[in-house]
């Protein structure tokens, strides 16, 4: 724990319906799982989708916290002080914010928001302030970094107790700026509740999540809350490309920017020419070359370049960095075999993602007669719309399918691969093959490839686990392509 802060410190001003028991004159921390309890902690009961922390006020007294807050009263048999408000999730925002001294006012945090993108902006402009001269922490899916110091991350977007301890994590190592991606999860259940952003980025918004948020229009005004929540100081910067970059800003009270790869904008940028070393791009007028591919990535490092203008850097010292940047861990990870193939190892898991990642191996082999072979599935207990669209779509461009298990869950692998199936015409299924086993899968996919050949291995990219019945194993896509080229060279069994 932090150490201890005053009570009526922690909770002035903090609006309530009703409080009772003594409160103590200190606290040790705050915590909404009472199994992290321990004496003097503040334990704020949340009501989340699978569980209710109503329901285990009691397990948190006995575990030694002092203080408890809810949204309903919980009876005379709780010997602590027991704040009743109105909603306890931003309560909670609130109250870590304040015990960890509330650090994002201390640095210039960025949150980046979308459906793709968010991880390659977030970490490109952690690195490009880094490259700058310049302290900095990051937030992001892959992982936590305070300056070089990597924290294991568990979520796109952490709760509000870690999230403020990160922050507090980065002033006390003497960082400016906190780079964060920000999930529409995050917005709903007010996990960013009480922090300050300088700033806030849109990338782009496409079919995900809707599991969760049911239709598009909720998902993309979960998007656009955290804008309006930007103070009047922040800049957002959204992608004007989007058929919802206008949307995003609509209700901001901040400065507004926007950047553009088609049109007129704050900021521009044009792909130029394209190759599997890179890509050169003119941005705002210059030329530059890229490490990254894609034409998604060219969105990705202009939002970077813009966002770094907008904090005031200069523009050739802020190209100089960017060309210098190489992409972001599972992220069009590729590797070349010992007959030509290149295997790619990419993060794409909805249907612009795929779209894109398999539009840019297009690009960088439509001179040659080279062939595509995709290998993917789907998560289970997720958004079930999207499965047939990314089977439609990975059809469409390859010569060979390899439908195999993402992270099945509690689904049965088989059942998701059909609705996989069911997107695909008629006329494509011939060159669909089926294996639920994912490490198979890779490897049949890897032996169809001729010299030249790509092949896209889709939906996992940086993940080390696959999820299954409930419990996670071990499994990274990177280590089981190394396992086949190895075969391959005749270096393995």
């Amino acid at each position: 724990m932090r150490g201890e802060k005053q009570y009526q410190e922690l909770f002035l001003g903090i609006p309530f319906l009703s409080a009772a028991g003594e409160a103590p004159e200190f606290v040790s921390g705050v915590a909404f799982d009472s199994r992290d309890c321990e004496a003097g902690v503040v334990f704020v009961a949340i009501r989340g989708a699978s569980q209710d922390g109503h329901k285990y006020v009691k397990d948190a007294v006995a575990n030694g916290a002092a203080v408890v807050v809810t949204e309903q009263p919980v009876g005379d048999d709780v010997a602590v002080r027991v704040v009743v408000v109105r909603d306890t999730s931003e309560i909670l925002g609130e109250l870590s914010s304040r015990y960890y001294d509330r650090p994002s006012e201390k640095l210039k945090l960025i949150g980046v928001t979308g459906t793709n993108g968010k991880t390659t902006v977030a970490t490109e402009l952690y690195r490009a302030l880094r490259a700058l001269g310049k302290k900095a922490g990051l937030i992001s899916t892959i992982e936590n970094r305070v300056e070089e110091r990597v924290v294991p991350a568990q979520r796109t977007t952490p709760d509000p107790v870690t999230l403020n301890r990160l922050l507090a994590e980065m002033v006390e190592e003497g960082c400016e700026y906190a780079c964060m991606e920000v999930s529409s999860h995050a917005v709903v259940q007010k996990r960013i509740f009480g922090l300050q952003f300088a700033g806030g980025i849109f990338t782009n918004l496409t079919q995900d999540h809707l599991d969760y948020h049911k239709t598009m229009q909720a998902y993309g005004e979960a998007k656009q809350q955290f804008f309006s929540g930007l103070p009047a100081e922040a800049f957002a910067l959204s992608n004007l490309d989007d058929s919802r970059g206008g949307f995003m800003l609509e209700k901001a009270s901040c400065h507004k920017y926007f950047y553009s790869c088609l049109g007129m904008a704050d900021f521009r940028a044009k792909v130029k020419e394209e190759s599997i070393e890179g890509m050169e791009v003119e941005i705002d007028g210059v030329d530059v070359v890229l490490r990254l591919l894609g034409g998604y990535n060219s969105y990705n490092m202009l939002a970077v370049y813009g966002a770094l203008r907008l904090l005031g850097f200069e523009k050739e010292e802020v190209l100089r960095v960017l060309s210098g940047l190489g992409p972001v861990e599972g992220r069009f990870d590729y590797q070349v075999g010992p007959r030509g193939e290149v295997v790619v190892v990419d993060y794409a898991h909805t249907p612009d993602a795929l779209s894109n990642v398999i539009a840019t191996i297009c690009e960088i082999k439509k001179n040659s007669t080279t062939r595509l072979i995709v290998v993917f599935g789907c998560g289970g207990d997720r958004d079930r719309g999207k499965r047939p669209e990314m089977g439609r779509i990975a059809a469409k461009e390859s010569e060979w399918v390899v439908l195999t298990s993402d992270n099945p869950r509690s689904e049965d692998p088989r059942s998701i691969i059909s609705d996989i199936v069911a997107g695909i015409p008629q006329q494509d299924r011939w060159k669909v093959l089926e294996e639920p086993d994912r490490r198979k899968a890779i490897t049949v996919a890897m032996m169809l490839a001729r010299g030249g050949d790509w092949v896209l291995v889709a939906g996992k990219g940086h993940e080390t686990y696959q999820e299954a019945l409930g419990q996670r194993c071990h499994f990274d896509d990177r280590e089981e392509v190394c396992a086949v080229l190895k075969r391959l060279r005749g270096e393995g069994k």
